[in-house]
């Protein structure tokens, strides 16, 4: 989708214009000022009751070739009581492309002052483009050739966004950050929807050495032979069930002073979990494709910053592999030796996902210093229970990161909520055996979200580190979301303002 400003006066005609009205005498205001031809039509098609102003709602009207016009048609889209809330935002820029599907209409216009709510200019133009591609995001790829022909593509292609001429510099500041992350968000969201046996550590290489060779980023995989070298015996203990190779993915965009430290993302890249031995109930095991979600979010963040040409250093580190039950996958109470050196006793194999992510967080230390470090997982059921489908668990050990976090997720309506790390908790990771258990063995079952992060931060502990816990946002109802790549892309673009 083409998304471009213009001002009113300036706006070239379209085939279709949408008006967004409220509901009752509020309209009255916006519909005074329409031109006659389209007044008259909108005022009768209010009296009839074909359009009610009720939240979501549309009303496709024809003007054919009326000089006056603006446009062909014009599309009421109705707002509600103008709740400023971005819920309403999403279903309103929803409804515009349901209300146009079927038409011919290959562009329209959008007066964004005609839109509730008391966001500035770039902020809503950035929502505008990313609600409106999540609008016409299909995952059809997978279909056969018979399904594949009876789809239709939507025609509309061009959408110009209105506004006064003094918020024209933010306003396309907005639409550039909204294609960016609208672009990331796809990518996250192809990678994730894709099934495992399509989506390998493999597959997730190739894609890296794919941005490489379209974008600014440097990417270079690690095999097993390269992490055994380096004794990433955590990461390595869960691949061993597979037959597919892991793969240890490092993507480098540099665009900052060459003396500053760089960012760093890390991903867990779990392109599918069994549970290993301690292996998962047979119902909604497909769900687990989505395990990789973080690996998937560092993809999708790095193409946004290197689409915006972000002036900062970034690294990102995907640990992808496989966690299945074979004749050589960890069985419960292995010890495995991480590669910070700190013995691991594998009291859980469904727990896997901390065991390649405290590897990647001690090379992520060891060989790029990073200024901070945030990784994302979809690390425990436990976060789902504790916080919903709304909000992404953070935690992290420096608090001005963490409320860096917290504000671009509610710039971008990609909220998250923190949660403690104290020490208390930390009395719950005892073994016998081995330096640390992999799960809790005092107060099993109570705060896993936590526990699992209180284990995270044995690995991180001299860096500015962050964890987000995305097991409930990246996923919702068997299909990604490409959460939280639009907060982390807020992020990152804060960062770079600094």
């Amino acid at each position: 989708m083409d998304f471009r400003y213009s001002t009113a006066a300036d706006a070239p005609r379209t085939d279709c214009l949408v008006l967004p009205l409220p509901e009752g005498d509020a309209a009255l205001r916006v519909i005074a000022a329409l031109p006659p031809a389209v007044r008259n039509q909108v005022e009768r098609a209010r009296k009839d009751g074909d359009f009610t102003g009720k939240l979501g709602t549309t009303q496709l009207l024809l003007l054919g070739a009326d000089g006056e016009a603006p446009a062909p048609r014009v599309l009421l889209v109705g707002t509600g009581k103008n709740e400023a809330s971005d819920k309403a935002l999403k279903k309103i820029i929803g409804a515009v492309y349901s209300g146009l599907k079927g038409t011919t209409a290959a562009s329209a216009q959008l007066d964004l002052a005609h839109l509730p709510g008391a966001l500035a200019a770039q902020p809503l133009a950035e929502r505008v483009v990313r609600f409106g591609e999540d609008a016409l995001y299909r995952m059809d790829q997978c279909k056969g050739e018979a399904a594949q022909a009876k789809i239709t593509p939507p025609k509309l292609s061009s959408l110009i966004l209105t506004g006064a001429a003094a918020e024209a510099a933010a306003i396309e500041r907005g639409i550039a950050q909204g294609k960016a992350t609208a672009a990331g968000i796809k990518l996250a969201k192809d990678l994730a929807n894709l099934p495992g046996n399509l989506c390998t550590p493999t597959y997730l290489a190739e894609t890296a050495e794919q941005l490489a060779a379209e974008l600014p980023i440097a990417t270079r995989i690690l095999e097993q032979s390269d992490m055994e070298a380096l004794g990433m015996g955590a990461l390595l203990s869960v691949a061993k069930g597979s037959r597919q190779p892991p793969k240890f993915i490092i993507m480098e965009y540099r665009n900052g002073p060459d003396d500053a430290k760089p960012i760093a993302l890390v991903g867990k890249g779990l392109t599918f979990d069994a549970g290993g031995i301690s292996i998962k109930p047979a119902g909604k095991m497909d769900e687990m494709k989505f395990d990789m979600c973080g690996g998937a979010t560092v993809f999708g963040a790095i193409k946004a910053a290197a689409l915006l040409k972000l002036p900062i250093n970034l690294v990102g580190l995907v640990p992808a592999s496989e966690n299945l039950p074979d004749g050589a996958a960890n069985k419960p109470g292995d010890i495995v030796t991480s590669m910070a050196g700190i013995t691991i006793e594998v009291l859980n194999t469904d727990a896997e996902g901390r065991l390649i992510l405290c590897d990647a967080l001690t090379y992520a230390e060891k060989f790029h210093a990073p200024e901070m470090c945030i990784d994302f997982a979809t690390l425990t059921g436990a976060c789902v229970v504790a916080l919903g489908h709304p909000a992404s668990g953070l935690f992290s050990n420096d608090d001005p990161l963490a409320e860096a976090l917290l504000k671009a997720g509610t710039d971008t309506a990609d909220r998250a909520w923190r949660l403690p790390l104290w020490e208390e908790y930390d009395d719950q990771l005892f073994s016998d055996f081995a330096d640390i258990p992999n799960i809790a063995t005092r107060g099993a079952g109570e705060a896993g979200a936590i526990v699992a992060a209180m284990f995270l931060q044995r690995f991180a502990k001299n860096m500015r580190w962050a964890h987000l816990d995305i097991a409930a946002s990246s996923w919702v109802g068997k299909k990604a979301t490409g959460r939280p790549v639009a907060m982390v892309t807020q992020f990152l673009v804060d960062q770079a303002a600094k």
